[in-house]
């Protein structure tokens, strides 16, 4: 369902997911008025402390879902896992956005390549696994060193292990529990970036910065803008991200990830939501993409994405984010802390924007 006319201040539309980046976004939309109800099955949501309602019930509960459906004009969502039949329930009722087909299309690592691919833009070499068989025929296809990943399901590095020239298969496959997956060629990359770009539903584009991202075993550990990357390659990554979102006719703010191999650019994967190499935009921007997001989906102008200062956002996990004192007494530093309760090692707590005058 699309929607009909911007929805004005003093509008009510609902969250899928209650975890940090719904408290961002509802952080965002209460500055322009508008109202935030959450949609989680998790009791202790740190959104749930900065919105005006929430709903506890789990995604396939689908009375609670017609009775959330009821109290609020669009519905959008914090995280890609979101059940195809959930949003699909919903996009009945009210407006769902980004919408069900580029949902269903990041969701299946398969299609997602299959749909970059079919753009014209370089992506790894990939094969569709569904057994022994089929693995052993891709890695003959593709060759090793590779990465074996679950179609479905994956993030922060889960759902996926490499294959070496000495990696058994059987094990292998074993380890991300025999699920149907991706092979993928491993790419020899210099520099990871992502673009992080939003499309309102009139089609009007908006494409940030590059940022170059670093990673400490497989979770974002910082975000760098600029990049250190050429202007061309610049340039190139944020063209492909524009094609991407307009190819998709997405609306709404969505990461893509990306490898620098030399000049070229590849594409890694689609996130279809705000992004967490992307929280970088919160104090080195004029509009954050959390604000973007909310302007694109409830059919607002989007806001200016460009940016005012150069930026390293980090990180805060597990009990990083004990340091919010010595953070906090650190001038110019912003400090962003997410309000969960137990901090676990890997887990996302926080993290902060170191800012700079801008460079370039």
């Amino acid at each position: 369902m699309r929607l009909r006319a911007p929805l004005p201040p003093g509008s009510t539309i609902g969250i899928l997911g209650g975890g940090q980046l719904a408290r961002m976004l509802s952080l965002a939309a209460a500055r322009l008025g508008v109202n935030c109800h959450i949609y989680a099955p998790e009791k202790d949501s740190p959104a749930f402390a900065v919105s005006a309602a929430h709903t506890v019930a789990a995604y396939d509960d689908f009375a609670a879902l017609e009775a959330f459906a009821g109290k609020v004009a669009l519905v959008t969502y914090e995280f890609e896992n979101v059940p195809g039949e959930t949003a699909a329930f919903l996009d009945a009722r009210v407006p769902v956005a980004p919408g069900v087909a580029a949902l269903r299309t990041a969701q299946d690592r398969v299609d997602e390549k299959t749909f970059i691919s079919g753009l014209g833009i370089p992506v790894a070499p990939f094969a569709a696994v569904s057994d022994i068989a089929s693995l052993e025929a891709a890695l003959a296809r593709i060759g090793r060193p590779a990465v074996l990943k679950t179609r479905r399901f994956g993030y922060d590095g889960k759902g996926q292990t490499k294959i070496y020239d000495a990696t058994d298969p059987e094990a292998a496959f074993a380890e991300i529990g025999r699920q149907a997956a991706i092979l993928e060629g491993f790419v020899s990359f210099e520099r990871e970036i992502s673009v992080i770009a939003a499309r309102g539903w009139s089609g009007e584009i908006a494409v940030y910065d590059v940022p170059e991202n670093h990673h400490d075993n497989h979770i974002l550990k910082t975000s760098t803008v600029p990049a250190g990357i050429s202007p061309d390659v610049a340039e190139r990554a944020r063209t492909l991200g524009g094609r991407i979102i307009a190819a998709l006719d997405y609306v709404g703010v969505i990461g893509v990830e990306m490898f620098v191999a030399g000049e070229e650019v590849i594409v890694n994967e689609i996130a279809p939501r705000v992004h967490n190499s992307g929280h970088w935009t919160m104090d080195a921007c004029h509009v954050s993409q959390f604000e973007q997001h909310i302007r694109a989906v409830c059919g607002w102008p989007l806001g200016s994405a460009e940016r005012h200062s150069d930026v390293v956002m980090t990180n805060l996990l597990g009990d990083e984010a004990a340091r919010w004192r010595e953070l906090a007494a650190e001038p110019g530093l912003h400090l962003h802390l997410y309000g969960k309760s137990e901090a676990r090692p890997g887990r996302k707590m926080g993290d902060f924007n170191r800012l700079a005058p801008r460079q370039a």
